[in-house]
């Protein structure tokens, strides 16, 4: 599954969109358009933060990795 985050950022109706997602998939990857930022370290804050909501909302661990503009998130299983 591919998601966007354009120029309002993190939302919660971004957090709800990939939560939904996890439920079908183990892997969804999320691409950071330039209209949100090209700042490799306020996109590092953006995965941490986007991580800690998404694993609390599906009560699962989640590794993230970034490549480039893309933050690509995995649910880990037990």
């Amino acid at each position: 599954m591919k998601v966007q985050i354009g120029k309002h950022g993190l939302s919660e109706g971004i957090v709800e969109n990939i939560a939904k997602g996890f439920k079908t998939r183990d892997l969804i990857r999320i691409s950071i358009l330039k209209s949100c930022s090209r700042n490799r370290e306020e996109i590092k804050k953006m995965a941490e933060e986007l991580s800690q909501k998404v694993s609390k909302a599906i009560n699962k661990p989640i590794a993230t990795r970034i490549v480039g503009f893309t933050i690509i998130m995995r649910k880990l299983r037990k």
